[in-house]
């Protein structure tokens, strides 16, 4: 794009910010923005998937701050059957830094607060490797629900998905989280590049809104961090009354400390000492604009569930025999009913998420696996995708790339099936989704608003 397009009052700003790099950001309007994948680790290695790749058109070199992500080139990965199946995400590679750099450890507790449409949920899921709790969060139901598609599709098991006010979240559960990742909503300077819409609304007042967005939000969803914990405040704009203004607010109004990310990238550009906020410029870092800071909160009271507020335990829920060698370990999961729906929890925190279910709006909780009809289990898409199925248990049929784009489009596929049964469609031995035999013919369970329109 023509940078002569940008508002003169930004320009001016991002001049006197810059100073002698003013030219060379100028200079990057007129390159192509970059395009990245991240690896969804939580299925397979950065090394197998790159083994795997080499059949693939995509050019891929890794992206330096993230051992998960890499640019591409050439043909479309969102066109493979494998970007359905969840071995990756496509993402704006700047934007892979937050959750690639929140320090998360097994068993954490982890809260997206502004988590659509879920990139950086998915990362965050991969990285607790099926332990702790991932719990994402949008305030907008429907970008809450676009979030969950990607979280599905991601096999994640161990997650709860809310659309509820910041505040809500840390009044039902205060001091509860481990690690918060707050992307606030911001002025968007970094993407002017990448949308066009972000540029038209671009005004000094929309700063100041912004900036006072910001601090509302991280006021609500302060109480909810636990003692030692972690936030990183994330924004793709570079205005400092959004960035550093806003980490030393934090700084200032609650007990907190900056952290500094130890980090080989010379590229990126941290903030004045001592403050410890890093930012990514398309001219230097080959990514869109970012800024990110780590916050860790020094004061308060560890959670704990009162006994006069615990949910009324739920009847105890008895799987239908068909579904359980699908499934992986019972004894550390929880089952759950929920209207037709079956489901597990992991039980090391199945109370919280049941405890949440009942004051907050959850949309989806742990891994739904099916519905129980007659007696029988009409398998869920989610366990399809689910990280933890035991497929050894499974009845599958292996497609080649021509049958599994046709099932992606939800259209009729043929083949010689058992009679009755209930079986995964795999492509390279990924499962994609269900079928079952019925009569002369076999149904496509894929779900219809999953179906691809367009390849």
């Amino acid at each position: 794009m023509d940078y002569r397009e940008l508002p003169e009052e930004f320009l001016e700003k991002m001049k006197q910010f810059l100073g002698e790099e003013y030219p060379e950001y100028l200079a990057s309007y007129e390159e192509e923005p970059r395009s990245g994948l991240r690896v969804n680790t939580g299925r397979l290695t950065p090394e197998q998937f790159l083994e795997m790749a080499q059949t693939a058109d995509w050019n891929l070199k890794p992206v330096p701050w993230t051992k998960n992500g890499f640019y591409y080139q050439g043909e479309r990965p969102s066109r493979h059957p494998w970007y359905y199946a969840g071995l990756y995400y496509l993402q704006e590679p700047s934007a892979m830094s937050p959750a690639a750099w929140l320090p998360i450890k097994p068993g954490d507790r982890v809260l997206d607060l502004c988590a659509a449409p879920g990139g950086k949920s998915t990362e965050l899921a991969a990285k607790l490797a099926g332990t702790g709790v991932l719990f994402s969060n949008d305030i907008s139901n429907s970008r809450a629900k676009a979030l969950l598609k990607n979280l599905e599709m991601f096999g994640a098991g161990n997650i709860c998905v809310t659309s509820e006010a910041p505040e809500k979240m840390a009044g039902i559960l205060p001091e509860f989280f481990d690690k918060i990742l707050v992307d606030a909503p911001c002025s968007g300077e970094g993407m002017f590049r990448k949308d066009e819409k972000a540029i038209m609304e671009w005004s000094e007042n929309n700063l100041r809104l912004c900036e006072e967005r910001q601090k509302r939000i991280l006021s609500d969803v302060w109480d909810a961090l636990a003692p030692g914990g972690y936030l990183v405040y994330s924004t793709c704009t570079y205005n400092p009354g959004e960035n550093e203004d806003i980490l030393n607010w934090i700084l200032t109004t609650f007990d907190a400390s900056s952290v500094e990310i130890r980090h080989n990238f010379t590229a990126i550009t941290p903030s004045p000492f001592p403050l410890h906020g890093y930012h990514f410029y398309p001219h230097k870092t080959s990514g869109e604009g970012l800024f990110m800071g780590v916050i860790q909160k020094n004061d308060g009271t560890p959670f704990t569930m009162k006994k006069e507020k615990r949910a009324t335990p739920s009847p105890a829920v008895k799987l239908p025999a068909d579904i359980l060698p699908l499934l992986p370990d019972m004894t550390k999961y929880t089952p759950y009913i929920a209207g037709e729906t079956l489901g597990i929890l992991p039980k090391q925190h199945a109370e919280f998420i049941q405890y949440l279910s009942s004051k907050a709006g959850v949309i989806y909780k742990g891994c739904e696996i099916g519905e129980c009809i007659k007696g029988r289990t009409k398998p869920a898409h989610a366990l399809a995708l689910y990280h933890k199925l035991q497929q050894k248990h499974v009845t599958r049929q292996e497609v080649d790339l021509t049958t599994a784009l046709q099932f992606l489009r939800k259209e009729d596929i043929r083949f010689e099936a058992p009679q009755g049964e209930w079986i995964l469609i795999t492509y390279k031995g990924i499962g994609l989704g269900w079928v079952k035999e019925v009569g002369n013919r076999v149904n496509n369970y894929y779900p219809k608003e999953w179906r691809i329109k367009n390849l």
